[in-house]
């Protein structure tokens, strides 16, 4: 038996008067009262009770036990009261990584919001395009792009990541606006050149996208310029180098504001899918459950 559940029942047997009472309390049988309270006798080596036909009563020993029992339990169901106040409030560091873009001009811009509904929250953010191991290196959550790979973290999925193409005015005005796909191959495009292997390394030579009727189209793009950081390719299509795709979250307030100019709005571009991951055990926090509760509603897809 269990020792907890034993000392409860005894507890309860002496405030109740009666075993009867104490079983009822208990939502078990009056034999299994009585079990409780043999098994706790047979234990301690000593009585606990007089019994007798009409009576009960509480032995010396029985008295000071009792008195012992009362400060236990007392302090059991303390401890289990400030667990769960920990449960309920979600407090401490969170490590989460997200990839450059999309963390520096999407994330941080929202977690304000989160911070000041979790003030007991300390933020790690770390921005990269390596796809870090989040059990070896301590993150809680990360934020991924693309394909995931096979394995055994838990993946919730975001809004897809949207693409732009567009350019300056400066740059429209030397070279005149493209009517359709097929006029970028004469133009300067601006190419991000993403690490071998990956599956859109494509992109450096080849834009494609879907018409108006639904057709695909495959332009072979060429130009001058490629690197390898989204905001330096910002930074080039904002210096009229030439025409750029780019991630929506990263243009979104320079076309609001004319430093850049969308580009034919009547093909849609390809999107890459976004994800939220972290290791399933950690969901079980306050910690974690907070964040991913906020991304879903941030970032979550469009119902």
């Amino acid at each position: 038996m269990d020792l907890y559940e034993a000392m409860t029942v005894f507890v309860r047997v002496v405030d109740s008067g009666s075993m009867t009472a104490a079983a009822e309390r208990s939502d078990i049988s009056t034999t299994m009262v009585g079990n409780h309270l043999r098994w706790l006798e047979k234990r301690l080596g000593v009585s606990l009770l007089r019994r007798t036909t009409r009576r009960q009563g509480l032995t010396e020993f029985g008295a000071a036990y009792y008195q012992r029992c009362v400060e236990i339990l007392g302090l059991v169901n303390d401890a289990e009261r400030m667990a769960e106040t920990t449960h309920a409030t979600p407090q401490g560091t969170l490590r989460i990584t997200a990839p450059p873009a999309f963390g520096a001009e999407y994330l941080m811009s929202r977690l304000d919001d989160y911070l000041s509904r979790h003030p007991a929250i300390r933020l790690d953010v770390v921005l990269t395009d390596r796809i870090v191991d989040l059990v070896e290196e301590g993150f809680d959550a990360a934020i991924r792009l693309g394909t995931l790979a096979t394995s055994s973290l838990v993946a919730r999925p975001l809004m897809d990541y949207g693409l732009t193409i567009c350019a300056a005015p400066a740059y429209l005005t030397r070279r005149g606006a493209p009517a359709g796909p097929l006029d970028l191959a004469t133009h300067d495009c601006l190419a991000f050149t993403y690490p071998a292997g990956t599956e859109w390394r494509w992109t450096e030579r080849q834009w494609r996208m879907q018409g108006p009727a639904g057709e695909e189209r495959c332009v072979d793009v060429s130009g001058r310029v490629s690197v390898n950081n989204a905001q330096a390719l910002r930074r080039a299509a904002l210096s009229g180098l030439g025409v750029a795709m780019l991630p929506n979250a990263l243009v979104a307030e320079d076309l609001a504001h004319g430093r850049l100019v969308a580009l034919m709005d009547a093909y849609r571009l390809p999107t890459r899918p976004m994800h939220l991951v972290y290791p399933a055990d950690r969901f079980k926090g306050p910690k974690l459950r907070s964040f991913v509760d906020f991304c879903l509603e941030t970032f979550g897809r469009a119902t």
